[in-house]
């Protein structure tokens, strides 16, 4: 008798596998049935997605990429130089309170685009080439005139003047801060770890602006990395010249000279070349293509994304319903 009250509970309690699967089914063609019913809704919802999509994608401006690649110059910056004299005249040095340095030095190629990517040289490069017009109110590239068109509730091209309505702290004509974190979406540089070469690139409405700017920046960093060398080597020789008439010992005087024909050969080096950092392999170029936006793919991502959302509008209305 026990026997058979437990298994009675167990009928009760536990349905077998073929009540469940045929459960599952029941729900799944309920499912199909219930998306079947509101198909004019998806529909609907896909249709209202994927036409937003096509107005977005058709409202955003061509961007036009400007790549440049670079190699570091092979050049001696006088590392190699000091980097033998220190171990040739480390005791006379220390002994005479000079710090030759040691180690491997630094590294220029990443010095520079650190340099680069600094907030200075971005502000006094925006600066120099009076580029915050280009760089925070254009708004479309007209291609037969090849010229930027500008948002006329910005910036008034005419009179040059900033009429854009911002709250405090900021102001009509944008700050530095400002251009800063916009030039720096616009402007990639990736070091390559293996072959040491380095990728400059600019994105712009304009691609004639986009060239100019990847060529300035290559040019601009040359010089401004050359004047920080040389005025280094020239500070450092003014300093050795005093060293050499204080003392008399011969070997160190020796050592003071050897220093400061290092620092001459840095000077020398640099006004004689100009891609004192980098050498360009190949040039920026004005593209013909655009880069983005990929208005293809943004018109079928959006038109998945409505149909999903109809699916699942359909789905809650039903089962919200059918609690009800």
């Amino acid at each position: 008798m026990s026997i058979e009250i437990k298994k009675y509970q167990q009928d009760v309690n536990f349905p077998s596998t073929q009540q469940m699967e045929s459960s599952d089914e029941i729900d799944l063609r309920e499912l199909f049935a219930v998306i079947w019913q509101g198909k004019w809704v998806i529909i609907a919802i896909t249709a209202i997605f994927a036409i937003g999509s096509v107005i977005f994608a058709l409202s955003q401006p061509n961007i036009y990429k400007s790549e440049a690649l670079l190699a570091p110059a092979d050049a001696e910056q006088g590392g190699g130089g000091l980097a033998a004299l220190a171990g040739q005249f480390g005791g006379l040095a220390s002994m005479a309170g000079i710090n030759l340095g040691g180690g491997g030095g630094v590294d220029k190629t990443q010095m520079a685009i650190e340099v680069m990517k600094s907030r200075q040289f971005t502000s006094e490069f925006i600066q120099r080439h009076d580029l915050l017009a280009d760089l925070m109110a254009a708004k479309s590239w007209d291609m037969a005139n090849d010229k930027v068109i500008y948002d006329v509730d910005d910036y008034l091209v005419d009179t040059k003047k900033w009429i854009r309505e911002v709250n405090p702290p900021f102001k009509p004509q944008p700050s530095m801060q400002e251009a800063y974190k916009e030039f720096s979406k616009l402007v990639s540089i990736n070091k390559d770890k293996e072959t040491g070469m380095v990728k400059l690139a600019v994105e712009h409405v304009s691609p004639t602006l986009a060239q100019q700017w990847v060529t300035w920046l290559v040019e601009d960093i040359n010089k401004v990395m050359k004047q920080r060398d040389v005025l280094e080597a020239m500070r450092s020789t003014e300093f050795l010249n005093k060293q050499i008439s204080l003392t008399n010992i011969a070997d160190i005087r020796s050592m003071l000279y050897k220093l400061v024909e290092e620092q001459a050969k840095t000077i020398m080096f640099a006004e004689v070349r100009d891609e004192y950092i980098f050498k360009t392999i190949d040039p920026a170029l004005v593209q013909e293509e655009k880069a983005k936006p990929k208005r293809a793919l943004i018109v079928v991502l959006g038109t998945m994304l409505g149909g999903m959302l109809g699916v699942f509008f359909v789905l809650i209305r039903h089962f919200v319903r059918k609690e009800d």
